[in-house]
């Protein structure tokens, strides 16, 4: 089964095409190559280390709470 896990994005590299997501308190690099746009402070849903789609702070909460709930995330990546 695949996962993609919802992550803020806090520095992006247009030139790259790259951006370092957060979730809590690990980063991450990641592609951005198949998205049309992205911003600091965007959610992206990251699989493989891809930003898959932009979605809602508030659909990234409630993913990450249930994900946490699941026992996938400890709490500090869902808070």
């Amino acid at each position: 089964m695949c996962l993609a896990v919802p992550a803020e994005v806090v520095s992006l590299d247009l030139e790259t095409q790259t951006a370092v997501v957060a979730l809590g308190q690990v980063k991450k690099q990641i592609s951005i190559a198949l998205l049309e746009s992205v911003t600091v402070g965007d959610f992206v849903l990251v699989h493989v280390g891809f930003a898959l789609n932009r979605i809602s702070p508030e659909e990234a909460a409630r993913t990450l709470q249930l994900m946490a709930e699941a026992g996938l995330l400890g709490e500090e990546e869902a808070a």
